[in-house]
């Protein structure tokens, strides 16, 4: 008799079996996503704003198993020793999923991108020429941490008539799951098919890998996140990237400012919520408002918050700690704030230029000229004057949400919303015209 010996597969075995798995997923995930791509490119807009409405009841009347699936995130992100910012970006509450589902209302309320005509002219020969808008058609977006992205970049991709591939951070996989179902109940009721928006199956690494090379069954990538996530993408993706770099935000309190609102927005900008992209981590404060400097700053002080500053500052503030070199180019997504004091409107821009992000960044001034001169000269994708740079958001821009904030100067820039989602074909009208 013949005894069979049974042995253990290697670790190296296992891995490759595990590799050929997320292949095997990631590739019926292309598939589905261009097959439903398609079919939302001859959806009316009727179609896809019931989706929208559907899935936002769905979100609303499943509230309760949304939360419960954040609550296993948070306990797992807490025993990881995640920071208190990420924390903040990650948790849901009653009040956040209620603004989840206002968004996905709002977003089915918006105009709908797809067929707009953006440009028609007409040649001597008689030809009709027109520009009209059309969706992109695949689009992965990578994103960490929040959870609300989840519902926001799906319903805005279906909105532009985009099949959407969602990978989210593995601190929020089972919030994300838990969401796309809901998101699924809406496309299932409107006729529409599951592939419209996926969520990557597996918070496996490999999957991202695999993602950026799909570039016969993904159009365009979006990453939404940190410096090391948008620096992986934009080395490794075979697929054209829209990025969401960091946002090193700077408000810069020009001589023309009224201290009293420099204070407010400063204070906003910085601490209304530390773990957002549009979060102020930088004040920029002229030698001739050097004197306000310790009252714009009482308010961070009281709230606890840490500030970093160049001697200038440090001689005016006793409280503030000295700024190291790297200070000007971090994004904290923390209680913390980078102050420097310099000579005059061309210093302000010279430094946001330097070293800002080209996120968003903003002057405080009633002086028209330096304001227009700030607004036109600093390379950002948002400038205010006078406002909060937390309020860089598609949802205050009226856009009902976005994916990101493109700090990039093609295709879009800014809040990603629904129509900088969709690109344009040619259109030309003719009656027998042939060409000589």
């Amino acid at each position: 008799m013949v005894m069979s010996v049974l042995t253990a597969p290697d670790s190296g075995d296992i891995e490759r079996g595990i590799e050929r798995d997320i292949e095997r997923d990631m590739a019926a995930l292309g598939a589905a996503a261009k097959t439903a791509a398609q079919a939302l490119a001859g959806a009316s807009s009727e179609t896809k704003r019931a989706a929208l409405r559907a899935a936002a009841e769905a979100l609303r009347t499943g509230a309760a198993t949304v939360l419960e699936a954040n609550a296993k995130d948070m306990k797992a992100a807490r025993a990881a020793g995640i920071g208190e910012a990420l924390l903040d970006r990650l948790e849901l509450d009653d009040k956040r999923l209620e603004a989840v589902v206002a968004g996905l209302l709002e977003i089915a309320e918006l105009d709908d991108p797809v067929g707009r005509v953006l440009a028609e002219w007409r040649r001597p020969n008689g030809l009709r020429i027109q520009r009209v808008a059309v969706p992109i058609g695949v689009i992965g977006i990578i994103y960490e941490s929040r959870p609300n992205v989840t519902a926001d970049a799906g319903a805005l991709c279906l909105m532009s008539g985009n099949a959407a591939i969602l990978r989210g951070g593995s601190e929020s996989f089972h919030s994300s799951r838990a969401i796309v179902d809901c998101l699924h109940r809406g496309l299932a009721e409107a006729g529409l098919p599951a592939g419209c928006i996926q969520l990557v199956p597996t918070t496996d690494r490999a999957a991202v890998g695999i993602l950026l090379t799909m570039e016969g069954q993904v159009d365009l990538i979006v990453p939404r996140g940190g410096r090391s996530l948008i620096e992986r993408v934009m080395n490794e993706s075979r697929i054209p990237v829209l990025a969401h770099l960091d946002g090193n935000c700077h408000v810069y309190v020009h001589s023309g400012a009224r201290p009293e609102m420099a204070r407010e927005i400063v204070h906003n900008g910085k601490l209304r919520r530390t773990g957002i992209c549009g979060a102020t981590e930088t004040l920029l404060i002229d030698r001739a408002m050097a004197g306000h400097l310790a009252d714009i700053l009482a308010p961070l002080f009281e709230a606890g918050c840490e500030v970093r500053g160049d001697k200038a500052a440090q001689g005016l503030d006793a409280r503030v700690v000295a700024a190291s070199p790297a200070d000007w180019d971090t994004e904290y997504l923390d209680a913390i704030i980078a102050v420097r004091v310099v000579d005059g409107l061309d210093a302000a821009i010279a430094h946001v230029n330097r070293h800002g992000s080209h996120h968003t960044d903003c002057i405080v001034t009633d002086n028209g000229a330096a304001a227009e001169r700030f607004m036109n000269e600093v390379d950002s994708g948002i400038v205010l004057n006078n406002a909060s740079t937390q309020f860089a958001d598609g949802g205050e821009f009226g856009m009902g949400a976005e994916i990101g904030i493109s700090t990039g100067k093609l295709h879009a820039r800014g809040p990603v919303g629904v129509a900088q989602l969709t690109t344009y074909k040619y259109k030309v009208y003719g009656d027998g015209q042939v060409r000589p």
